[in-house]
């Protein structure tokens, strides 16, 4: 007997999932951890005060004139904005009509169009960048700012003023701990106390096959019996000079690490000028606009951030 299937008939209703997956990631960990700050020029400049090293000398005698010292004078830093942009072009037919996943084509777009630009400053804040005037004006990164560096020799170290980074000279070679106690020691005696380790996620694996003293033991309490579970990553690192999260960025390259202080750097951006929606007018039967951001690193006190570069993981 034949059977009338599925395959024979005409008219059966396909089944789409009404839920869209992403699967790129999307987590901005340098980004969302920063301060928001209001700024209201292209070059935003900021200062930053040195305090006079402690002396174990001073005692006076009974009656004395004054001795007049004045303060050490201020640095004056500053970094440019830079314009972020993703525009997006969706015709009004694919707006009218239904959709799985969505209701406006338009308002899925922006929303897609935001979380990659997102990733592209997260990106921006963690490569080889020194601050530019000219147009398309660029952000110095972190490592423009970063004095407080382990390198490979004969690597240089950056000025600290976001005018340069290190040249990278030296051959790269494995992270260890010892790089990163001496770089937290470094920012520590500057001032700074780094709570936040950026890791890439190979130099995640890198540093949770490190092993040491200081590395907390990685430990499971059940209080109810379930199958044994094999433990192999570390997630904080307790040195001499604080605690740190280690937190995992896709975004930054596998030849650096950061230990940055949350306390001093935040994202600065001009009014209305972060992830705003600029609707242009449309060329045709379509609806036109762009996400929009400009935006700056501000590094409040770049001594109080460290980062271990040269490294050779892959």
């Amino acid at each position: 007997m034949a059977v009338f299937k599925t395959s024979d008939a005409v008219g059966a209703k396909e089944d789409l999932s009404d839920v869209i997956t992403r699967i790129d990631p999307d987590e901005t960990p340098i980004f969302s951890n920063a301060k928001k700050e209001v700024t209201r020029g292209v070059f935003h400049e900021y200062q930053v005060q040195e305090l006079a090293a402690a002396s174990a000398t001073n005692y006076a005698a009974e009656g004395a004139s004054y001795s007049y010292v004045n303060p050490t004078a201020t640095t004056r830093l500053g970094n440019y904005h830079q314009i972020a942009v993703q525009a997006a072009s969706v015709s009004n037919t694919l707006d009218s009509v239904d959709k799985a996943g969505r209701d406006r084509e338009t308002a899925y777009v922006k929303v897609i169009k935001g979380v990659e630009q997102r990733r592209d400053i997260e990106r921006s804040l963690t490569v080889d960048q020194v601050r530019a005037a000219s147009d398309p004006r660029k952000i110095a990164a972190f490592p423009a700012w970063m004095t407080n560096v382990s390198v490979v020799a004969p690597s240089t170290t950056a000025t600290g003023d976001g005018t340069d980074t290190s040249d990278g000279a030296g051959t790269n070679a494995a992270l260890t701990l010892a790089k990163i106690d001496s770089v937290m020691e470094d920012c520590y005696t500057d001032g700074g106390q780094p709570d936040m380790m950026v890791v890439s996620p190979a130099n995640k694996v890198a540093f949770s096959d490190l092993s040491s003293g200081s590395v907390a033991t990685a430990q499971l309490q059940y209080t109810a019996p379930r199958e044994i579970a094999i433990i192999g990553g570390v997630s904080l690192y307790l040195t001499d000079f604080g605690q740190l999260n280690v937190v995992i960025d896709r975004f930054i390259a596998n030849d650096r690490i950061f230990l940055l202080d949350s306390d001093y750097y935040s994202i600065g951006h001009l009014p209305g000028r972060m992830f705003s929606v600029s609707d242009v007018a449309p060329t045709g039967d379509n609806t036109q606009f762009a996400v929009v951001s400009e935006y700056t690193l501000i590094n409040k006190a770049p001594k109080a951030h460290g980062a271990v570069l040269d490294l050779s993981t892959s």
